[in-house]
């Protein structure tokens, strides 16, 4: 075996401990959906502040290249985040990772325009979301982790679930503080200047986070992995042995993920754009998005919960199989002219993703041994994050430029969920494997 704590024993806190726990890492999830949705809802006000004027498609393309950059480089995050979570534990690399995300969100609030220094300013605007990027590269895989080593296994995906929900209270602040300023101040204030103020306001959120991260204990898996480390002496290689003894897990794991992450880049960046480009005044779009944060932890929760009483497949299969029939519908309803139908199918569609979001992050996380744990994790989700899922907004868009329609990246999306399907129905990650293989143990000892 791994280590003594690999077999999941229950660990038990007292409230306050427990309540530091989810708190720390709760509100670090909801600053780094409130960074992402801000920047997605906000997408056309940058667009035309840090690109030249002209070609609204392509300054909006432009726009979401920002978007895609900060998940393009997650990978190389992972990659160097996530060892040093294996090697030097999961509470220093949390402090640092929202430090990051603080600096590269409230940077966007304080950049020159296009207008005030050419072409630097999209310059800087990449750069901040490459810092955003690395510093979130690791957030959620790592909280989730460090949360779960705490918790009791019977009720993991439970946690899981209200674990993701915080990315709907984050997106609702984002999208909340958006439609707040866009009613209070004049169009002509908040297009000046109004719009820095949601980024700014990263800033508090963050601090709270970070005092109460410095607070908190070591998981005692790591802990136990740390203390066996010790005793052998060799010299640990996460990244190296993730790569080499679980790149199956790892691709079963982004085989499952791949529909649910292009849903939440539709539902946090995209859908706020495609209700626009349907003919909805901004601030209809606005109320729309913040109508899915609203209800989104609901399903996120109950998914978790049924994971855990019947098993991942049942959540995984019935959120997989209502995608395959109604994504394309959702895109329809967002065109028919009518807000009614256009909300409905909105709010339909964030119900579907996030019922599959528990299973799904478990999968991503406990297929793999403490050890390597957070490398293979956070490689596992940044691939399928930033390859799939964070090119949603860019493929839409372009689709629709072709098509002026939203139905061909319907299609688009249904493709990977029925990829998603077959993924949990043959080759779904169960953590079978979850201690070193034999024969690296043999080479340790």
């Amino acid at each position: 075996m791994s280590t003594p704590v690999a077999n999941d024993p229950d660990v038990v806190h007292t409230p306050r401990a427990r309540r530091r726990l989810f708190a720390s890492t709760m509100i670090g999830n909801a600053v780094e959906y409130y960074d992402f949705t801000l920047y997605g809802t906000l997408a056309a006000v940058i667009a035309s502040h840090f690109f030249p004027e002209g070609e609204t498609t392509a300054a909006l393309l432009a726009a979401y290249v920002g978007v895609a950059l900060s998940y393009f480089i997650r990978p190389l995050g992972a990659m160097i985040l996530g060892p040093l979570a294996d090697l030097k534990g999961r509470r220093p690399v949390l402090v640092l990772t929202i430090m990051l995300m603080t600096v590269g969100t409230a940077g966007i609030g304080v950049l020159p325009t296009y207008a005030a220094a050419g072409v630097v300013a999209p310059v800087l605007l990449l750069t901040a979301r490459v810092v955003q990027g690395l510093g979130a590269s690791v957030e959620f895989t790592t909280a989730a982790n460090f949360l779960l080593e705490h918790e009791d296994r019977r009720r993991r995906n439970y946690v899981l679930g209200s674990l993701n929900s915080t990315a709907s209270i984050g997106s609702f602040l984002a999208a909340g503080v958006a439609f707040l300023l866009t009613q209070t101040m004049s169009a002509e204030a908040f297009a000046s200047w109004g719009w820095r103020i949601p980024f700014l306001l990263a800033i508090p959120l963050s601090a709270v986070a970070v005092y109460i991260r410095r607070r908190l204990s070591e998981s005692p898996e790591f802990e136990a992995v740390q203390r066996l480390t010790e005793q052998q002496k060799v010299p640990q290689t996460p990244l190296r042995t993730a790569v080499r003894y679980y790149w199956p897990d790892m691709l079963r794991s982004i085989g499952l993920s791949a529909g649910q992450r292009i849903g939440s880049f539709v539902i946090q960046a995209y859908f706020v754009t495609a209700l626009i480009s349907a003919g909805f005044p901004t601030s209809l779009a606005l109320l729309a998005s913040m109508i899915t944060y609203v209800v989104g932890p609901v399903p996120s929760i109950y998914g978790g919960y049924l994971a855990d009483k019947y098993g991942a497949r049942v959540p995984l299969l019935i959120g997989y199989g209502l995608f395959i029939v109604l994504t394309v519908p959702t895109f329809i309803g967002i065109g028919s002219g009518s807000i009614l139908i256009a909300v409905l199918a909105v709010v339909g569609f964030t119900i579907i993703n996030n019922l599959i979001s528990a299973p799904m992050m478990a999968a991503a996380v406990l297929s793999f041994p403490p050890e390597v744990r957070s490398s293979a994790a956070a490689l596992n989700f940044n691939i399928a994050t930033s390859l799939i899922g964070s090119t949603a907004g860019l493929v839409a868009v372009w689709l629709h430029d072709i098509t002026q329609s939203d139905v061909t990246f319907g299609w688009y999306m249904t493709g990977f969920c029925l990829l998603s399907f077959l993924t949990a129905i043959f080759a779904l990650p169960t953590g079978a494997r979850r201690e070193l293989p034999t024969n690296l143990l043999a080479e340790r000892k």
